[in-house]
């Protein structure tokens, strides 16, 4: 059952998943939060680095304010289900639990395809909770794919022109 803090982080992930959409990419948006502190945020920024996820951008930015790599005792509210890759760099960190608001049937780590956070043949375990407040997250990918495709049949059908203006017939 998600909490009132719950619910008040994984909407500061959301606003950081708009800020990722704004700057062109997939609108995914994680918070780290120590002793009820936002300590680390992050949205997927993956121009030249397929490494920039908003999780890993959000445990790097923790781990700068603390001035170390163990983030134990903190808690990772993300958007989406945490990838393998995320996954990993979850346990490397020490993340206390991981908070999500919707599955990812095709690269979700952390109970869909894998549950790598909590495996016990890990060195570190976290708690996972999904589901938090999921209809949000999901509209605001759907939403996102809905106009990538829209833009993608605009060009496919010619409409488009030079500079992105809609040629009008």
């Amino acid at each position: 059952m998600a909490s009132e803090k719950d619910i008040l982080f994984m909407k500061e992930a959301l606003v950081e998943a708009s800020n990722g959409e704004r700057e062109g990419n997939v609108p995914v948006g994680a918070v780290v939060v120590r002793d009820g502190l936002i300590i680390g945020r992050g949205h997927n920024r993956k121009d030249l680095d397929p490494t920039e996820h908003a999780e890993i951008v959000a445990i790097r930015d923790a781990c700068r304010h603390q001035g170390h790599w163990n983030l134990r005792g903190c808690i990772l509210y993300v958007t989406v289900e945490p990838c393998p890759m995320c996954a990993g760099a979850i346990v490397q960190a020490r993340l206390a639990r991981v908070v999500f608001g919707v599955r990812d049937p095709r690269a979700g780590a952390c109970g869909t395809l894998y549950s790598i956070p909590d495996d016990r043949r890990l060195n570190h375990r976290s708690v996972l909770e999904g589901g938090i407040l999921a209809p949000e997250c999901a509209k605001i990918l759907q939403d996102h794919f809905q106009r990538r495709r829209q833009d993608i049949k605009k060009r496919r059908d010619g409409r488009v022109v030079e500079g992105g203006r809609l040629e009008i017939d």
